[in-house]
């Protein structure tokens, strides 16, 4: 039986709210979907858009606020019904989310509604329909080393949906590319961003803009950062051919078709390291087409 990834992911929403009190972590809430842990965390931060631990946290702080403005409950129940240890971590989380403490929150008379839980199964996920066919090859990559810029960010509120681009249109306006030593293309123009260092229980991961290169000898400038991936075999997708100025959507749509339509259905699932995307000369904004790759660390499922 093919896996059905929104039932999986549902389920562990649904448990969630059956078990709001208790003490919830990532592996746990991977076990009850069938998933290893970090193929769990990617899957629901793809269909979620949030990792489910800062679901979790909401999800508390959502419930916990509802009591507060409209019961009488005491504090510390409240805290301790929604999984807060204390009434101290209550408070702190609590004043993060809305600039208030739960005593001053229920003081000033706030009746927020109570919000529903997320339901992936309402959601439509085909956004390889209209044309964009699933096609990929499977790749085994040897080590490789690349020299670039590093950016710590977070999935937290989609910071790296901001950050990100941002880090790129800095890297493209001051040319920091030609500050790259070493470079394995030297007739070429190909660049690398990529994903690594992932916390999946805070969301926090490196990303790099860089190029591939064949030793890190000779790098002078105290901003470039070099670093080493393992080998890895990697499921590639291309992009498919966009004018320019649909580009962005175009990656973003193959990122969650990958997840939500190729990956359920693959015998496969993340392998919870290195991922990364290539630009090269196909990418270039003059062309009247423009596409890249997108690599997947991949490893086959356990039966």
């Amino acid at each position: 039986m093919r896996p059905d990834y929104l039932k999986q992911i549902q389920m562990t929403i649904d448990y969630v709210e059956a078990h709001m009190a208790d003490e919830l972590s990532l592996s746990h809430l991977a076990r009850i979907a069938n998933l290893s842990d970090f193929h769990f965390h990617r899957v629901f931060l793809n269909m979620a858009g949030e990792t489910v631990m800062d679901y979790v946290r909401k999800r508390r702080l959502a419930g916990s606020a509802y009591q507060v403005a409209h019961t009488d409950d005491k504090l510390l129940d409240i805290a301790l019904a929604h999984g807060f240890q204390n009434h101290e971590t209550f408070t702190r989380a609590f004043k993060r989310m809305f600039d208030l403490t739960p005593a001053e929150y229920r003081k000033q008379r706030i009746k927020p509604d109570a919000y529903s839980k997320l339901n992936v199964l309402q959601r439509k996920f085909n956004p390889y329909l209209g044309g964009i066919r699933m096609d990929y090859r499977l790749e085994t990559k040897p080590a490789f080393k690349v020299i670039g810029f590093e950016l710590d960010t977070t999935t937290r509120d989609g910071e790296n949906h901001k950050q990100i681009p941002a880090f790129w249109q800095e890297y493209i306006k001051g040319g920091w590319g030609r500050r790259i030593p070493n470079r394995i293309h030297k007739d070429s123009w190909v660049e690398l961003g990529l994903c690594y260092g992932f916390d999946m229980e805070t969301g926090r991961f490196k990303y790099m803009i860089g190029m591939e290169v064949d030793t890190f000898e000779g790098v002078d400038d105290s901003e470039l950062v070099c670093r080493e991936f393992g080998a890895a075999e990697y499921a590639v997708f291309t992009t498919p051919l966009v004018p320019g100025n649909d580009f962005s959507n175009s990656i973003q749509s193959t990122w969650g078709a990958i997840f939500s339509e190729w990956f359920p259905h693959s015998g496969y699932e993340h392998a919870g390291t290195t991922e990364f995307e290539l630009y090269d000369e196909r990418s270039n904004p003059d062309r009247d087409g423009v596409q890249m790759d997108i690599y997947v660390p991949v490893k086959r499922k356990e039966a």
